[in-house]
């Protein structure tokens, strides 16, 4: 699936990239909607990572962690209806985005299923919309990958850390501090393993495959992010460089212009004068 798209002053074909694809960029209205459900998106989406493994770790269901996965899902189907209105064929946009029916759908079976410890096929199903909802929340930062969105990406990162490790002192036995648990989700996420700390839960690691992936999504978005502030300094230095030829070629065209119209002035000049007696 493509769309035609406003690309500097022509109509390019966007790709749809993993089932998802943005707002066209010749439709305003649209791309300010989708901008101003970026957050709502990102922040409900994280809500069902605790409630991940409050299912994991209590044998009745969670009502929390239930209505955790009940909003993501609302905020998804909101997100995607709202910028799907404001295209000019909601339907297309709709068909577009088969990653995000596909997540919707799977929150709602997730809220309604049973406990992930009573029910293996519940567990593997809540793993599946773990990884959609990890997919979907690395789409949605791909925005930061810019020339001044490294900043953006560190910080992002530093949370990310912070957040892994409440999660291994809430899931680990043997993180009993809190830079335990720090300690043991920055190993995790570089995929160093010194071994001093290990999970030795199910719910910890289970949790372990989710901060690699983290880990390495969030690695590759700053290596991206760095090598994009590189590629712009050198295209930026090209760019200036080319200017220079051009202002540099431009003033000596103006000299020349400048040089035959005084040839021209002068020659009429000399056809002017009467001829001597």
């Amino acid at each position: 699936m493509s769309r035609w798209s406003l690309d500097t002053h022509t109509f390019v074909r966007r790709a749809v990239a993993w089932g998802l694809t943005g707002a066209p960029r010749d439709n305003p209205a649209a791309a300010r909607t989708e901008r101003r459900w970026r957050w709502p998106v990102l922040l409900a989406l994280l809500l069902t990572i605790p409630a991940f493994y409050a299912e994991l770790l209590n044998q009745h269901p969670s009502y929390w962690a239930d209505a955790a996965y009940l909003l993501a899902a609302a905020v998804v189907s909101a997100h995607l209806w709202q910028v799907a209105r404001r295209c000019r064929h909601a339907p297309s946009h709709l068909r577009a985005n088969p990653t995000d029916l596909l997540l919707v759908a799977g929150l709602l079976a997730a809220a309604a299923a049973p406990s992930s410890l009573q029910s293996t096929p519940a567990l593997v199903l809540r793993m599946a919309v773990a990884g959609l909802t990890l997919l979907r929340m690395v789409w949605t930062v791909q925005h930061l990958i810019t020339r001044g969105g490294l900043a953006y990406m560190l910080l992002s990162a530093l949370g990310l850390l912070l957040a892994c490790g409440f999660g291994y002192w809430w899931l680990e036995p043997s993180t009993p501090t809190l830079a335990d648990g720090l300690w043991l989700a920055f190993t995790t996420a570089a995929t160093v393993g010194y071994g001093d700390i290990v999970p030795t839960t199910p719910a910890s690691r289970i949790f372990s495959v989710f901060v690699v992936m983290l880990g390495f999504g969030m690695l590759s978005l700053i290596t991206a992010a760095i090598a994009t502030a590189w590629v712009e300094t050198e295209e930026r230095r090209l760019e200036r460089e080319f200017l220079h030829e051009i202002r540099r070629e431009m003033a000596a065209m103006r000299q020349e212009v400048q040089a035959l119209r005084e040839d021209l002035a002068r020659a009429r000049g000399a056809g002017d004068e009467p001829p001597p007696g």
